[in-house]
């Protein structure tokens, strides 16, 4: 008689999660997606993490406010944002989101990409840019920025999409696109910027 052993599972181990589950605010609620992105570290605030100084210039800007509302760049990005983000739908087949998620197991470590989506079960996600340069490769704290919200919702692929613009009028009739893959050792190391900063975060809030 073969006697068959079930594999143990460990009672206490918490299942992992999908991204939908993972959902802190949506942009809807402008008051509590502010407040939930000031508690935490978003991949807006891992995008500047290049260096020391840069950690302390994020820290007192997560404790004090940066104090920037925008110029005309960024009043151009967000005005185009949507209209790309439906080329990007009809192209690629990734839905917009304004949406905030956690990660698994970490509250505190937050995204919103400007796009999601599940192709073949796997989580693709969708970052929007306009610029006022040619670019010949990704800058890297755009890399930042994806790699950290890679991490947040598991995805394992990143559509940019960025819309180059001469006085704010776009060069061409289509955005230009390249995919950046998922890097568990910069995710690594981003993660481990982020938990320095929140407890300095945390320590600041204390005295």
């Amino acid at each position: 008689m073969v006697t068959l052993h079930q594999p143990e599972l460990d009672l206490w181990e918490v299942p992992p999660t999908t991204h939908r589950e993972r959902v802190v605010a949506r942009s809807e609620d402008r008051v509590a997606w502010i407040r939930a992105r000031s508690r935490g570290v978003t991949a807006t605030d891992v995008a500047r993490l290049s260096s020391e100084r840069a950690l302390q210039s994020v820290l007192q800007d997560k404790l004090l406010g940066s104090g920037f509302g925008g110029n005309a760049f960024t009043d151009h990005g967000r005005a185009r944002e949507p209209e790309i983000a439906r080329w990007v739908r009809a192209n690629h087949r990734i839905e917009p989101s304004s949406t905030l998620f956690h990660a698994h197991g970490e509250p505190l470590h937050l995204a919103t990409p400007d796009g999601v989506a599940v192709h073949d079960g796997v989580v693709v996600l969708c970052e929007i840019k306009t610029t006022g340069h040619a670019w010949r490769s990704i800058p890297r704290s755009y890399l930042r920025q994806v790699w950290w919200q890679q991490y947040v919702l598991g995805a394992e692929r990143t559509l940019v999409v960025w819309e180059q613009h001469e006085g704010f009028v776009p060069v061409a009739a289509e955005p230009n696109v390249r995919w950046v893959e998922r890097d568990d050792n910069e995710i690594h190391m981003l993660v481990g910027l982020a938990d320095r900063l929140l407890r300095l975060m945390k320590g600041e809030a204390r005295r």
